[in-house]
């Protein structure tokens, strides 16, 4: 395993910049937030710590990038910063997730208020489904994993690679070969639906905020262990927390202007929340959606929301209010 390990001059200098007017602005930041954010420069800092490299197919190591300090975010006249017009996210679902709609429905509401915390005082709206036939999209096989792609060259992320035997050889979704003639082959693959639990719920919030972090302009993180890591594969992606470092903290605050107690207090909030409005369904809609009679009383019992693989991300949140209010 190797560490990135950078200095603390280089860490304060990427955090505050030595420009005069960034500087300014980070000092007008209140006491709670400077002393939070400052501790991305103090080594003994038990909140925020070096990047681990733990093969060559890591990211870092095989995608070499040039890092992207607060002031490099600052001065990029590309990124994307809300205004009264445009302050909304939108999220939009490819197909359906679970074996019920029911099931898909209450998944999304569960990431559109993960993603309503974690861009806090944005607002966050869920668009109605579509299937893939809609989006006209082509596809693509993986050379690697021989699974079917959407090769659309717009930002999409599935569900499905979250899955427990996604890269395993007896994934039910691989590419398969059917014979429709004496001489014609058509390609296709099975249905495939993950297990709907707290460990695919905790990477597909890690997604979602990763690749919208890129939307308001977040490079790749080469500072500290942060949420905005690169990932090239799932044992990575597991490793990478779902926090941001004080660097990406203060580029995303500068984004969107939130107040990072407030920001904090939604997180756990949100981790606290069970899913009060969880559906049930009838047996008529059972019927119509295709509900077995045990996945009916499954789903009329409640569907609550997994959050077993947040309890450790709670607990340093509740860490870093103690510091911002202390």
């Amino acid at each position: 395993m190797q560490t990135v390990q950078h200095s603390t001059h280089t860490l304060r200098t990427a955090l505050i910049s030595k420009n005069p007017e960034l500087v300014s602005q980070y000092e007008k930041l209140n006491a709670g937030e400077q002393r939070l954010m400052n501790h991305a420069f103090q080594p003994e800092s038990d909140l925020f710590g070096p990047i681990t490299l733990h093969s060559q197919s890591d990211w870092i190591t095989s995608h070499p990038e040039a890092p992207q300090d607060f002031e490099q975010f600052f001065s990029d006249p590309f990124r994307r910063t809300p205004s009264p017009e445009k302050h909304s996210i939108y999220i939009q679902c490819i197909g359906s997730l679970g074996n019920t709609r029911i099931i898909s429905e209450e998944y999304v509401r569960w990431l559109k208020g993960y993603c309503e915390a974690f861009f806090y005082g944005l607002a966050v709206k869920l668009l109605e489904p579509v299937p893939v036939s809609v989006t006209r999209c082509c596809f693509r096989i993986n050379d690697s994993t021989q699974n079917l792609q959407i090769h659309a060259g717009v930002g999409i992320f599935s569900f499905a690679r979250y899955g427990s035997d996604f890269y395993s050889s007896h994934y039910a979704g691989k590419v398969k070969l059917r014979k429709t003639s004496s001489s014609d082959y058509s390609i296709f693959n099975d249905y495939y639906v993950p297990e709907v639990n707290s460990v695919l719920l905790l990477r597909s919030c890690k997604t979602l905020a990763h690749e919208i972090g890129h939307i308001f302009g977040l490079r790749h993180c080469q500072w500290l262990a942060c949420l905005m890591q690169g990932s090239n594969h799932l044992e990575e992606a597991d490793r990478r927390p779902l926090n941001l470092c004080p660097i990406c903290l203060r580029k995303l605050q500068c984004a969107i202007g939130f107040d990072i107690i407030e920001r904090y207090k939604a997180l756990v909030r949100w981790i606290d929340e069970e899913s009060t409005d969880a559906p049930r369904v009838t047996s008529k809609q059972s019927r119509e959606v295709g509900v077995t009679s045990k996945q009916s009383r499954e789903v009329n019992a409640s569907l609550p929301k997994p959050m077993e693989a947040f309890k450790e991300w709670k607990a340093w949140i509740v860490r870093c209010l103690a510091v911002l209010q202390k």
